[in-house]
């Protein structure tokens, strides 16, 4: 596998996430305990994959992962490749259709 990167140019080619591509994803994704329920493209073009329930802003919950090895684990997360910066696609089941949404970080000052 190759080195981990975080910024790759948008769109891939192939509407397919490149091998090198890194991202956020919570452990609990990484080591397989629970599914990938919540991919977000945030506006800095960074990629965070989450299971939507444990809490995100815990940093020790997060590891930074090849993208790819979500993908052969679970391939309809390659489906989400195409999402825009800014956007999210949430769904919730492994085997519930992705549904996209307009993202943004929750303002910890408000």
């Amino acid at each position: 596998m190759s080195e981990i990167v975080r910024q790759v140019p948008f769109p891939f080619s192939g509407g397919r996430f490149p091998s090198e591509l890194g991202a956020v994803v919570q452990r609990t994704v990484v080591d397989g305990e629970l599914p990938a329920l919540i991919v977000i493209h945030d506006d800095d073009g960074d990629w965070l994959i989450g299971d939507d329930v444990t809490d995100a802003s815990d940093p020790a919950a997060s590891v930074i992962s090849h993208v790819r090895h979500l993908v052969d684990r679970d391939p309809s997360i390659e489906e989400t490749a195409g999402l825009s910066c800014g956007y999210a696609a949430r769904r919730s089941s492994r085997s519930a259709p992705w549904a996209i949404e307009k993202w943004s970080y929750v303002d910890e000052d408000a």
